[in-house]
């Protein structure tokens, strides 16, 4: 029976796909961690109070990338180049989602609707992230191996997403409301369709090295179909809705970690 514990559990035995796995998170974690930090460096002046909160989310993702590498370590095994059409960050960049890595680069100060484009698309990024790493702490929380960082993850991911729903209330309370629905929305809908395709070139690779036969490989294949017609039909509202976090002040420093659910 394929179940998500099983799949992953087949990923984590076979050092291999183990390796492809660990490279590509650590490869996009590691490019967020470069485009927070960038923000952080060129919030406009009226953003300031903003810009410690934004180079701790940069720092959270770096860490995510150290972790990912020094998993790989720990089975001797070295990082491989992350497949150009299973790179998740520059697929939504291509699709015109988040700030352009361009844009990042000069040394000007971002604007105000850059500041709302980059918290709405990481209110969605952040989204997904964090509810895959609930779906891999609920399952391999407690392995011996990778059940610590995986833990850690899962916190840090909720913490990214509280704050980013309780910095957009905020500028929806000053006015800035049917921009944010509007990005939110466009940000939601390209990025079900960047996971979709992602997912597919994922499962092709992890296909080839695990030996999957034809019929598992379609069965796979069918259902990340499935889930994103299901989410282009209505699913990717949950990406694009606000609700005032229990936890405020996430990456503001103090007090613990959120608990992952």
């Amino acid at each position: 029976m394929l179940t998500a514990r099983s799949l992953f559990q087949e990923i984590l035995d076979d050092d291999a796909s183990y390796r492809l796995f660990c490279s590509i998170a650590a490869g996009g974690e590691a490019q967020g961690g470069w485009e927070n930090g960038r923000i952080a460096a060129l919030v406009p002046e009226r953003f300031r109070a903003l810009a410690p909160k934004i180079a701790r989310h940069g720092a959270d993702e770096d860490k995510h990338g150290r972790i990912f590498l020094a998993l790989l370590r720990k089975r001797g095994l070295e990082p491989v180049e992350v497949p150009p059409e299973a790179d998740y960050t520059m697929l939504l960049e291509r699709r015109g989602i988040g700030l352009p890595h361009d844009r990042l680069r000069r040394d000007e100060p971002l604007t105000e609707r850059d500041i709302i484009t980059y918290l709405a698309h990481s209110r969605v990024t952040e989204q997904r992230a964090a509810e895959q790493m609930r779906l891999l702490d609920r399952h391999f929380g407690d392995h011996p191996e990778v059940g610590r960082a995986i833990r850690m993850i899962c916190r840090d991911e909720t913490d990214h997403l509280a704050y980013c729903h309780e910095e957009l209330l905020r500028l929806a309370a000053a006015g800035h409301g049917p921009v944010i629905r509007a990005v939110l929305r466009e940000s939601a809908l390209a990025e079900t369709g960047v996971h979709r395709d992602v997912g597919l070139a994922v499962t092709v690779r992890m296909g080839r090295i695990l030996g999957w036969p034809g019929a598992k490989s379609a069965a796979l294949t069918a259902g990340i179909h499935a889930l994103h017609t299901a989410e282009r039909l209505g699913g990717w509202r949950r990406m694009a809705r606000l609700r005032m976090p229990e936890r405020r002040n996430a990456l503001g420093g103090g007090g613990p970690s959120a608990e992952c659910a």
